[in-house]
């Protein structure tokens, strides 16, 4: 297997990493050059149609994209230390809560990166109201998780799964774009510290 991706602050190629050490799945990451464009020359277009990162090409040539893909995979591959649940109630909920911090964690902070970082303007053509806009849609989605953490230690509740893995990658490149958790968020910054408290979070 050959698994290509890009170093922090990338987001979604943090994610395998993260949870590789979390399963103790030794695989090497092949860099692709953003700087450089690698991902979207034709050579890694013919792996990942889209030209993004991460995408997992196996033995026999099958190549697989999208972070949750990979990971689900590396799990059913990898059963020791499951991190999508052990019981069809518990993968439910993961997968439920996985979508929920793609969607309401995970979007506006896209859409502030795309629309009003001064990193992505001469990539793509901005709308800065509408990426500004994305700062309270972001703080909206923090004050909701805020709420949800409240009786439970991780995102999915008393394990730590996939769902915090999204989570961790999202908010700390959020913070890392100048949309930092704010302090009001007690519950969100108690969470953040035990998952970054874990070694699989400098990955």
């Amino acid at each position: 297997m050959i698994l290509y991706g890009a170093p922090n602050p990338a987001p979604n190629p943090r994610r395998v990493r993260i949870f590789l050490a979390e399963k103790g799945i030794e695989l090497p990451e092949t860099p692709v050059n953003f700087m450089k464009r690698e991902h979207k020359s034709e050579e890694h277009r013919a792996r990942n149609s889209l030209g993004q990162v991460p995408t997992l090409v196996l033995d026999d040539g099958t190549a697989i994209s999208e972070t949750v893909a990979i990971c689900r995979y590396l799990d059913e591959t990898n059963p020791g230390s499951p991190l999508f649940g052990t019981t069809p109630t518990e993968r439910a909920l993961v997968d439920m809560w996985i979508r929920r911090i793609e969607f309401v964690i995970m979007s506006p902070v896209s859409m502030y990166w795309r629309h009003a970082h001064r990193l992505t303007a001469a990539l793509i053509e901005q709308h800065k109201d509408f990426g500004e806009s994305n700062r309270a849609h972001y703080a909206n989605g923090l004050k909701w998780l805020d709420g949800e953490l409240a009786a439970k230690p991780f995102v999915a509740g008393e394990t730590y799964t996939m769902a915090d893995i999204c989570a961790l990658s999202t908010v700390d490149f959020a913070a890392w774009i100048g949309l930092p958790i704010p302090d009001e968020f007690a519950n969100v910054k108690a969470w953040h510290a035990r998952v970054t408290a874990r070694p699989s979070s400098q990955a």
